[in-house]
């Protein structure tokens, strides 16, 4: 019986099944019936013959217990050998999970980290003579500076120094080779220092300061840059954190009270920001080896790029709030901190939720990729503390790999929990004509600031306000005697972007040296205002307006020069640098492979192609079946295989969703997927005439629910993991989840997934999920196995769908979404996990 004329039909044995019973199945029920009968009175043989002989039932007792050690020792031996397999197939999974608890160097964690031992060994012989160093900078450069920064520490003095026997530990040396350009070396260098420091100074007479040891722990940077053919071989070696070490100070003397609760932790965080102002990204510490390289060069480099991240949705989070003294459960109010080095942001939070939506994007500013990551955290908002939900980092530089990902992230340190996050990489150019200026709060261009210094700047702001009047000052003026010179510091302002600098005292010349970074969402519009403020007043001793337009003018949109400062002093100058670049989302090329149905239609079809009109472009040329989709572009239903170019397929089908995020240039460019994402169009894998019989399991003329009908777009995605297990010779289909599935009704699906593994389609070969009721988001978790050979998994199609639990008296179709994949395209000794498209064959869109 086909399936096609037996949906309408109560199947006799399931109420579940589409199809019928056919001679065979019933013949092989009745086999298996007759053997379990045979298994009954092979079972209750003993029993009777037991009785009939007049034995005792301690031999029926004894027999039983013999029985059960039996059984559970073979189960015991059975559960051995499965571990024991499972452990050769994921033998690296379980050791990296058993190795996370354990305080192990990053060498043993990470296969690209190096051990270090001989670096270890060479810290170690030269440590006394880096202590001598230290204790002759300490008191001939730290010591004076200490004094001259406040009338209260003139007398400071450093009364011992010792560095003390114990160097810096590198536990791990990772160096970037592959990500790089060829005229620099990246080593990351992971420093653990324990040191026994003993270092003691008297502020005043009677009160004395120290510090006896102290504990540092992060990862440091070094880039040799540039590589040049003559000694040295490196122009200049620039070092850094990339994110904040961290600390623990043992403090002696009258410091020793900053060891006390409360006060430990401000103490050393004052350290890490000294830390910070120095070593810790964006600063960095450079040592030029040759005269040709300049050190701002060395010390500000362009950053690497910008990451945009749209935090989306997250799912299954830990329930935190309770009521009634905890013998309520109830759930929680989370939001998300996301963290790039000192650049943090927080959404905002929504309220009593488990599966919170926030639909937020915020963008970063990358200056090391790969090393900077991008940090997750997830929170209870509450009256009190909040509760932790979970965490997730995420390295930068894969975002730029990739260009692009859209994923569901698995929370850490936490029970359950995902989030949902969408990231771009933008590359920074000088192009003009890249620049899209749009109305959704999205930066176009990325301005970059490097203040160098200013120059003759006046005393205070009466000093240019009274030499723009003429005649003679006033007698109060005449008779202050101020010869000081001003403490300023330096303030940039983009619409609500401020940013403020260091503040250098008693300078009318002062040397500022820092860099800063604002995001631009319209050139032509936005204004670069720079005011220069005396401290202790904050009043203002010179203003500079910049145009953004004027930087899109000029070579290399570059400005570097001496700017004249308004109300100010006649000769007050301002030097400084602005850059701009040019935002540009960059898309991977993606990779065309022919399906093999469509290979061999070309090779027997002697139908010439039509050629593709002359203005469309190289995007538009690439098959559907391999183009990339992003979240926001419409899936299209199966159409005949003749409709093969992009602008025809939008003109069938129009776009149905659009995002809040993506602003109407990004619509009209070819979107993109993630690198994880594996789409399957149906008509990319087989046409419309040879659509398989199990991708219909109903008639024709049954209809599909109207909430099916009526959608337009994408009928969701399906998380399926794929292996072949060698040593058990079964093929592993792992259902993990299904996200943005069709909603039949108010409250949701009630959803399961059926599978076949073609050609085999009769219910015995079927495999089923449980239901999942009233979501749109299911998570099934389920495994499959199916006992083929590896040659014969190759050659075999695996047949999945979505279906809705609906009752049988609609007359409906279950389908709500299904899709085919070819298993001689999944690498199955190394396992496939990967989220895929799917489409209703033979449905017409309604728009």
């Amino acid at each position: 019986m086909s399936a096609a004329a037996s949906e309408g039909q109560v199947p006799p044995i399931s109420a579940g099944d589409p199809e019928g019973l056919s001679a065979k199945d019933v013949s092989q029920l009745i086999m298996e019936f007759l053997m379990f009968m045979m298994r009954a009175i092979v079972l209750c043989y003993p029993v009777y013959l037991t009785g009939s002989l007049g034995l005792s039932i301690s031999w029926i007792l004894l027999s039983m217990v013999m029985w059960t050690m039996w059984k559970n020792n073979r189960r015991w031996k059975d559960q051995r050998i499965d571990t024991a397999i499972d452990f050769l197939e994921n033998e690296k999974h379980v050791i990296n999970t058993e190795l996370k608890a354990m305080n192990m160097p990053a060498w043993i964690h990470f296969a690209d980290v190096e051990k270090a031992a001989w670096i270890n060994k060479i810290l170690q012989q030269a440590w006394p003579f880096f202590g001598m160093y230290m204790e002759k900078l300490l008191i001939d450069n730290i010591q004076p500076t200490v004094r001259t920064s406040s009338s209260h520490l003139k007398t400071f003095t450093f009364t011992k120094v010792h560095m003390g026997q114990n160097a810096p530990t590198i536990t791990g040396v990772r160096v970037y080779t592959h990500e790089l350009e060829t005229k620099e070396v990246i080593l990351d260098f992971n420093i653990i220092y324990d040191a026994d420091v003993d270092i003691d100074a008297d502020v005043k007479p009677a009160i004395k300061v120290g510090v006896k040891g102290l504990q540092l722990q992060g990862m440091l940077r070094v880039i040799l840059e540039p590589l040049i053919g003559q000694s040295p071989l490196v122009g200049g070696v620039t070092m850094f954190f990339i994110r904040r070490p961290a600390l623990q100070l043992n403090w002696t003397g009258m410091s020793n009270v900053l060891d006390g609760p409360g006060l430990n932790h401000f103490s050393e965080s004052a350290i890490v920001d000294i830390i910070a102002s120095l070593m810790v990204l964006p600063n960095r510490m450079c040592i030029p080896l040759i005269d040709q390289v300049k050190v701002d060069q060395m010390k500000f480099p362009l950053p690497r790029g910008v990451v945009r991240v749209h935090v989306l949705e997250a799912r299954d989070l830990v329930a935190k709030d309770t009521y009634m003294m905890g013998l309520v459960k109830g759930k929680s109010d989370p939001y998300t901190v996301l963290r790039v080095g000192n650049k943090q942001f927080k959404t905002k939070t929504i309220k009593e939720t488990l599966n919170p939506r926030w639909n937020e994007v915020y963008e970063f500013v990358i200056h090391e990729a790969p090393g900077q990551e991008l940090e997750v955290e997830l929170y209870d908002e509450d009256t009190d503390a909040d509760d932790f939900l979970g965490r997730y980092s995420l390295d930068c530089g894969d975002v730029r790999k990739n260009r692009e990902l859209d994923e569901w992230f698995t929370l850490e340190d936490i029970e359950t929990g995902q989030i949902h996050m969408k990231l771009q990489w933008f590359s920074l150019h000088t192009n003009p004509a890249l620049l899209k200026e749009t109305r959704d709060g999205l930066a176009c261009a990325m301005l970059a600031v490097y203040l160098d210094s200013a120059s003759n700047l006046p005393k205070d702001q009466r000093e240019f306000t009274h030499n723009e009047k003429h005649g003679k000052p006033p007698k109060e003026s005449r008779l202050t005697r101020r010869t000081n010179d001003p403490n300023s510091y330096v303030e940039f302002t983009i619409d609500q972007q401020s940013q403020k600098t260091k503040v250098v005292l008693a300078s009318k010349d002062p040397t500022y040296d820092e860099c800063f970074t604002f995001f631009v969402h319209s050139v032509n519009n936005q204004v670069l205002n720079v005011e220069v403020k005396e401290h202790e007043k904050k009043s203002s001793l010179g203003k500079l307006t910049l145009p953004l337009v004027r930087l899109l003018n000029v070579s290399d949109m570059t400005l570097d020069q001496r700017f004249q400062l308004e109300r100010s002093g006649a000769n007050s100058h301002i030097k400084m640098k602005a850059v701009l670049r040019i935002l540009t989302l960059e898309k991977l090329e993606p990779k065309v492979v022919a399906p093999p149905n469509q290979a061999k239609e070309k090779v027997s079809s002697p139908t010439p192609v039509p050629a593709q009109p002359a203005q469309s472009n190289a995007k538009e040329k690439v098959p559907v079946s391999s183009a990339p989709l992003s979240r926001t572009q419409t899936v299209p239903a199966p159409v005949p295989s003749s409709v093969s170019s992009y602008n025809e397929l939008q003109a069938e089908y129009t776009p149905y969703r659009r995002s809040t995020f993506v602003g109407t240039e990004a619509l009209r460019s070819t979107p993109s997927t993630p690198s994880q994402m594996r789409r399957y169009d149906s008509h990319s894998l087989l046409s419309e005439n040879s659509i398989a019989s199990s991708r219909f399991d109903l008639t024709d003329n049954v209809p599909y629910p109207e909430a099916v009908l009526n959608h337009q777009g994408s009928f969701g995605q399906i998380q399926l993991t794929l292996r072949y297990a060698t040593l058990r010779k079964r093929l592993i289909v792992i259902v993990s989840c299904c996200k943005d599935l069709v909603s039949c009704s108010e409250s949701g699906s009630d959803t399961y997934v059926r599978i076949y593994l073609l050609p085999d389609q009769t219910w015995k070969h079927r495999k089923r999920t449980p239901v999942k009721k009233k979501t749109v988001d299911p998570v099934f978790n389920e495994t499959f196995e199916f006992a083929v050979s590896m040659e014969e998994a190759r050659t075999r199609k695996l047949d999945v769908a979505v279906k809705n639990n609906k009752m049988l008296h609609k007359r409906e179709r279950k389908e709500i979404g299904m899709v085919l994949i070819d298993m001689s395209e999944i690498d199955l000794i190394k396992g496939s996990t990967e989220w895929y498209e799917l489409t209703l064959p033979g449905l017409k869109k309604i728009n």
